[in-house]
């Protein structure tokens, strides 16, 4: 189940909501819109690497 951050488009509040299915309808907690966006975390675009190494580390496998 994971978190997700989201973004009142009425409003402009900025929440996290712990989805429990893809189907789940999300409200705004401040205004009560059910049509947020959902927006992409931070702690999941610092986990990606530009360069040829992976961001383990180390040479892609385990010894």
């Amino acid at each position: 189940m994971p978190i997700y951050e989201y973004k009142c488009k009425d409003c402009g509040s900025k929440f996290e909501v712990l989805v429990y299915s893809n189907s789940e309808k999300v409200i705004c907690e401040k205004c009560g819109s059910d049509d947020p966006e959902r927006l992409m975390s931070g702690f999941a675009a610092s986990g990606f690497t530009s360069s040829s190494g992976s961001s383990c580390g180390g040479s892609g496998g385990f010894t």
